[in-house]
């Protein structure tokens, strides 16, 4: 049979021609995370009109994040181990909804307490959102292309950082910041219910029996070190991220639209790290994860050594992206792969770490800036990321080290 000879051969020199496609949900997942990241980013541009508004203070308004924070963490710890009993994609469109009727409070919130009170119950919206997001993504991904699809899920936060607080700004300025949170609430719905509708394209794989403590998936082997791993690169992320923008304020005399501008910036280059992605797929997560956590390292401490330059700034920001895109892909990938029947959970715990993570860092590396200058800021993130490609290193090669030789 010449003709199927012909076609076997076809298939084996054109591989791609069979590679399964990325599916639409993972679009869907997308969209997902740039509402919640919206909401988590908006707050800070539109501050003073809401300050104004609310009569009240800018740092009262901002205690609206820190509840936001706040919350996230806690639902992720603690409702996140019932997403493997759930489902991810029915708690996705449980917390979308939630989602949504926070930002409705906030939106017609006639205080500050209440502002904060409403973001408060959108942290425990997102606190599970998120995890179920990534859980999702994993579980939807085609076989080889798991990378490049949880790729595309995250640049979920390209669009919040690029496009939505630039679009919050304008729409807070043409109408008023009460009609961005109702834009954000009014997307939020409409995920959920597109998520609905997409019905067996996004299954659910649910764990029969009762949801297990919240702690009880760092007893999986493997959990803990990536923690730590994402522990640390949270914390010299947000702890350096935070202040970039007075540095360049302050310390640069740069206006304040230039930390727009390094946001900007920092969304081009996460965003453009999506078509690095498959890279990712051909090498394993397991050896990308440290060279993506020593390739972050390198780029922290030359944010470092260009601290005093806006423009050497601006350039490495965008690489900064790109890398941090690179490592927060191969993270989640290997948190997702150690045992699917549990990936809610460890998904949960791994949400609960980064909103800690920027609680810590934040507080942190306040007071290293306060004391040493924006400069200490990026190179003590660079020797944390260290740490995380020593815990992040592959669990074969710490057994080899560990085997005696001879």
């Amino acid at each position: 049979m010449p003709n199927a000879s012909i076609h076997r051969s076809a298939l084996v020199a054109h591989p791609v021609a069979i590679r399964a496609r990325i599916p639409p949900v993972a679009y869907l997942l997308t969209g997902s995370i740039a509402v919640i990241g919206s909401n988590s980013l908006v707050l800070s541009p539109i501050a003073p009109a809401v300050a104004a508004s609310l009569s009240t203070s800018v740092p009262a308004v901002m205690n609206a994040a820190a509840a936001f924070g706040l919350g996230t963490a806690a639902s992720a710890l603690f409702l996140g181990r019932h997403i493997d009993r759930i489902g991810a994609r029915r708690m996705l469109q449980i917390a979308l909804a939630a989602l949504a009727a926070a930002l409705a409070l906030c939106a017609a919130a006639p205080s500050v307490q209440w502002l904060i009170a409403g973001q408060l119950l959108a942290g425990l919206a997102s606190g599970v959102a998120l995890p179920s997001i990534y859980t999702l993504a994993a579980t939807v991904a085609p076989r080889g292309r798991e990378g490049e699809t949880i790729g595309v899920v995250l640049t979920g936060w390209t669009l919040s950082m690029v496009a939505g607080v630039s679009l919050s700004a304008v729409l807070a300025d043409a109408v008023n910041w009460r009609a961005v949170h109702a834009l954000v609430a009014a997307l939020a719905l409409a995920a959920a219910a597109a998520l609905a509708l997409a019905g067996s394209a996004a299954a659910d794989r649910r764990r029969a029996g009762p949801a297990p403590s919240p702690l009880a998936a760092l007893a999986i082997p493997g959990v803990r070190p990536l923690l730590l791993a994402c522990g640390v690169f949270m914390i010299g992320f947000y702890g350096t991220y935070g202040y970039l923008g007075e540095h360049l304020h302050v310390g640069l005399g740069r206006p304040v639209s230039a930390g727009g501008l390094a946001a900007l910036a920092y969304g081009v280059g996460f965003g453009a790290a999506a078509f690095l992605d498959r890279a990712i797929d051909r090498f394993g997560a397991r050896r990308a994860l440290p060279a993506a956590f020593v390739a972050v390292a390198a780029t922290n401490a030359s944010l470092a050594a260009a601290s005093a330059s806006y423009a050497a700034l601006l350039a490495i920001v965008v690489v900064w992206g790109l890398f941090n895109h690179l490592a927060l892909n191969a993270l989640v990938m290997r948190l997702g792969a150690i045992d699917p029947a549990r990936r809610g959970a460890i998904m949960g715990l791994n949400s609960a770490v980064t909103y800690l993570a920027v609680f810590a860092g934040t507080i942190a590396f306040g007071r290293i800036d306060a004391a040493l200058g924006f400069a200490a800021l990026p190179a003590t993130a660079a020797a944390l990321m260290l740490v995380a490609a020593w815990a992040a290193r592959p669990a074969g090669s710490q057994r080899r080290a560990a085997r005696p030789r001879g």
